[in-house]
């Protein structure tokens, strides 16, 4: 491992210089800025200050960049601080609302991003050169997908790869395989760009659901205006959003919820209905399938690898045992059951 943290501060340090001669005609600040990061502060690799420095420019706050670094908010302050000290600037003006980037921050924050994406494209590559399958491997897919596809299967990984060690990170916002907050994940739409392999492995279709009393009463009465159980407006980008704009055709929804689960328990309490992923509808004893002319929303599924780490062994199992899953759960997923 000598070798390689020799061979990561080699790499850092010409970055460095590729950036500061980029910048020797550029405005003299720039390039004494640029000067003081290499001479001042990277001749003693604190790189991980510079980490801490693109969490709160992230951000805009220490308690988000703790958060996102697992560290805690006055361990974050002190480093930036080390840093503004390291390079006699200050890199933040300190708001009500938050953490700003100065002028001299602004300049630090794209040669940052330059480092940081050559330090990590030295990691993964260091990383891919495993060829057992063991160690840490951080996976990242849609909370839903993990809670009722993924998850209560990973004992049946672990029984056939004991030595790794599987993290799983969930949420709305895709997290990022360049800057290795992921080694694979497993998403919802196609990756445009970056520099990933991409494989699909499967379609998650979508159906819309009531309970059985709603449904009952609803044909008793005659009616055919349901009432629907809809997402929030963060969400209008999302292709269920469309349709059920459509369907409501300017009436108000029944129920905002910003999760499906709880849109789930809304069309089970007899609110409405719901447009839900078949492997979160179909099996629940609580709702019916509503019938409907036409196809209903669907969306692919991919399985994405940062292209470094494709020779991993560790990394491959994961993502081999999850194209393998979906492929079991298939039916499931397609609300074909």
């Amino acid at each position: 491992m000598e070798n390689s943290f020799a061979l990561m501060e080699n790499k850092i340090n010409s970055t460095l210089y590729s950036v500061c001669a980029s910048l020797i005609h550029a405005p003299e600040k720039d390039y004494w800025l640029c000067r003081a990061i290499h001479f001042s502060y990277m001749e003693n690799m604190e790189w991980d200050d510079l980490r801490y420095f693109l969490a709160v420019a992230r951000t805009g706050s220490l308690s988000a960049a703790a958060e996102k670094l697992r560290a805690s908010p006055s361990t974050v302050s002190r480093r930036v601080s080390q840093l503004e000290r390291a390079l006699s600037v200050s890199l933040f003006d300190h708001h009500q609302t938050g953490y700003t980037l100065t002028d001299d921050g602004t300049d630090l924050f794209f040669q940052a991003e330059t480092v940081e994406l050559s330090v990590t494209d030295l990691e993964m590559k260091v990383a891919g050169r495993d060829r057992q399958p063991e160690g840490h491997v951080k996976f990242a897919t849609a909370e839903n997908l993990a809670n009722y596809v993924i998850l209560p299967e990973i004992a049946r990984f672990k029984a056939r790869y004991p030595g790794i060690v599987l993290e799983v990170s969930t949420g709305i916002g895709s997290v990022s395989l360049s800057r290795r907050e992921a080694d694979l994940a497993v998403r919802l739409s196609r990756p445009e760009q970056g520099n990933v392999n991409i494989r699909r492995i499967g379609t998650q279709r979508f159906g819309l659901y009531g309970s059985p009393d709603y449904l009952s009463r609803q044909q008793r009465e005659g009616r055919t205006d349901f009432d629907y159980i809809v997402w929030g407006e963060e969400f209008a980008h999302l292709p269920m959003m469309a349709w059920l704009d459509r369907m409501l055709m300017g009436r108000p929804p029944a129920l905002i919820a910003h999760s499906l689960y709880g849109q789930l328990v809304a069309a089970r309490a007899g609110l409405g209905l719901a447009v839900l992923p078949c492997f979160l509808g179909d099996p629940e004893p609580g709702l019916r399938k509503v019938e409907l002319e036409g196809d209903m929303v669907e969306q692919e599924i991919w399985l994405v690898i940062h292209r470094s780490l494709a020779g991993s062994a560790r990394v491959r199992a994961v993502a081999d045992f999850m194209a393998e899953l979906f492929a079991e759960k298939r039916a499931l997923l397609e609300g074909t059951t």
